[in-house]
């Protein structure tokens, strides 16, 4: 769901780039089959979200979502920080965005074959659509939550207006992502170090 940002923390590595992005479709055990390169990356995805769930400016971003969304709170606040992400990639990513998009999406279709069949299906959408670079509209980020609540979850959900959240308070969730990433990129660096906390 934070596509952008999974890919930015990932490193230079294909493989951790296009494994961090499937990290949202694989769940529980990793399948056998899957080469070890991406399983890494997936592995990787899955230690980020962990340490973003106890990093105290995701909590403090959490806390800003009102109570009748509490429950999707991760979710919304994984896209706001995307959206930061993109806004200010100038402050943030390596070059240009459109040119780091276009290699990311290049990396999806070569490994296309390897990712599941969810996995792939977003990756083409993803390309075709330009997501990443979308992400710098807020506009376009309410319409990624809209479509989120019927497509993506499966179940009833408070995701749809979701964007309003963001709009209540802006310059809130700005200051704890910028207080998050620095730490994030710390995290992901030493796990792809081999360094474990």
């Amino acid at each position: 769901m934070n596509f952008l940002a999974h890919a930015l923390l990932s490193g230079d590595a294909e493989a951790d780039r296009v494994g961090g992005l499937m990290g949202d479709f694989i769940k529980g055990p990793l399948p056998a089959g899957l080469p070890p390169d991406l399983a890494g990356g997936v592995a990787l995805h899955r230690a980020i979200d962990s340490f973003a769930d106890r990093h105290p400016s995701f909590v403090a971003s959490r806390a800003r979502i009102s109570p009748e969304r509490r429950r999707v709170s991760g979710v919304l606040v994984d896209i706001f920080y995307d959206h930061l992400l993109a806004r200010d990639w100038a402050d943030h990513g390596p070059g240009v965005l459109e040119d780091y998009a276009a290699r990311l999406y290049a990396s999806l279709r070569a490994r296309s074959g390897l990712l599941p069949a969810k996995a792939r299906e977003i990756a083409e959408l993803m390309s075709s659509n330009d997501w990443l670079c979308s992400y710098r509209n807020v506009a376009a980020v309410g319409r990624v939550i809209d479509r989120m609540a019927v497509y993506r979850l499966r179940r009833a959900n408070p995701l749809g207006g979701g964007i309003e959240e963001f709009l209540a308070d802006a310059a809130g969730f700005a200051a704890d992502f910028r207080a998050f990433l620095p730490d994030a990129v710390a995290f992901a660096s030493d796990w792809r170090r081999g360094v474990r906390p």
